[in-house]
């Protein structure tokens, strides 16, 4: 009984060991086991001009808001404009009423014919005392008096004429002309309504549209590199909306001379033709101030650039489709491209997306990537961001 139980359990040990044994032969001399590539998404390293671009906040302020006032006293008449719409340079907006300065211009000419006929009898009259005084025939006082008396005649005749140039003036104010060209805003006093000259009171604003600037600020730290820029050339500036649609593009003009000690800025502005009238006063935009130009530089998305403990990082893909990390230096980053100092000559196929399953000779395989996600960044940016730079005569 013993002897039979040993013999199945020696039979049982049999079947275990050439189980293993049949194991260990599929593992070693069976078919391999298949590594499953890591899906990818992918782009060329490229050569090619970046701009150098510091951003900031914006105001846009008129060249010219001019507040139209009376300078003379009285009733409103007339208006020859519609409030809202464009007006030129000295179009007439305004008629007070005109009468009461037409009868002073009046009767300040007719003082001054008054006074100059005075004055020519006064000169008749020293002509022929002149005559009689040489002849003994009147005293020589009486002739100096005389003399007097033209003096006399002849400032008042000049008094008279302050008069009627002041008359003509104050008539001429009743006329009130557009002092600038630009929009005409809201009418703040109807017509038949009473007006005072030095009262304050606004009849209405024009603001000019075009030209039109741009008022920023920026960190004092860069203001050598924007004054050593613009002294080779005015710097170009786009005016963005907050969508970051490009609104018009202009030129700088302004470099403050005084420093915001709060802040630790200084202010510039940037002129914009503005034909399109796409800014419009006191607008908030997002500024881009191009400083300058980098020539031929090796950019990537910026989602490939990964960060580790000894720095920045990419894989870049061979053409077996396996990867390698690359050591690099990120020299700026720029609408969403990375510029890479060192460690890419460009051309080299670069992981953008899936990074974080990738190490040393992993293989991958390249998968399209969606409209919009970062394999696609260099291209768009190549294509639109940065010839908007670089394209002679662009918008305004």
């Amino acid at each position: 009984m013993r002897w039979r139980w040993l013999t199945m359990a020696g039979g049982a040990l049999a079947v275990v060991a050439l189980a293993v044994a049949l194991g260990l032969a599929r593992s070693h001399g069976g078919a391999p086991r298949v590594e499953a590539p890591v899906p990818v998404h992918a782009a060329v390293a490229k050569r090619q001009n970046v701009p150098a671009i510091v951003q900031a906040l914006g105001t846009v302020t008129p060249v010219e808001a001019v507040s139209v006032q009376p300078r003379v006293s009285g009733q409103i008449m007339q208006t020859f404009f519609r409030q809202g719409t464009e007006v030129a340079a000295d179009a007439p907006l305004f008629l007070i009423d005109p009468r009461p300065y037409q009868a002073a211009l009046d009767q300040a000419k007719g003082q001054l014919a008054h006074d100059q006929a005075v004055l020519a009898e006064a000169r008749t009259d020293l002509a022929r005392y002149q005559t009689l005084a040489r002849e003994n025939s009147i005293a020589e006082q009486q002739a100096q008096d005389q003399a007097y008396v033209v003096k006399q005649d002849q400032g008042s005749v000049e008094l008279d004429q302050a008069n009627v140039e002041t008359a003509a003036l104050n008539l001429a104010y009743c006329h009130i002309d557009a002092p600038a060209s630009g929009l005409a805003g809201p009418l703040l006093v109807d017509p038949g309504n009473y007006v005072q000259a030095g009262a304050g009171t606004t009849l209405v604003t024009i603001t000019q549209l075009h030209p039109i600037f741009v008022s920023f600020s920026v960190p004092q730290d860069i203001l050598t590199e924007v004054r050593g820029n613009q002294a080779k050339g005015a710097l170009e500036v786009d005016a963005d909306s907050e969508s970051g649609k490009t609104l018009a593009r202009g030129k700088l003009n302004l470099i403050s001379n005084a420093m915001n000690t709060t802040t630790g800025t200084v202010m510039l502005e940037a002129t914009f033709a503005n034909t399109a009238e796409r800014l419009w006063p006191d607008q908030a935009v997002d500024v881009r101030l191009v400083l300058y130009t980098r020539q031929n530089v090796v950019t990537v998305p910026a989602t490939t650039v990964m960060s580790g403990p000894n720095g920045f990082y990419v894989y870049v893909i061979d053409p077996e489709d396996r990867v390698r990390r690359v050591d690099v230096t990120v020299t700026a980053r720029e609408a969403g491209i990375a510029v890479i100092g060192t460690g890419l000559a460009g051309g080299e196929t670069v992981v953008t997306d899936g990074q974080y399953r990738l190490a040393n000779n992993v293989k991958v395989v390249v998968v399209p990537a969606k409209s919009g996600s970062s394999v696609n960044v260099i291209s768009r940016v190549s294509s639109c961001c940065l010839q908007r730079f670089h394209l002679a005569g662009g918008d305004d």
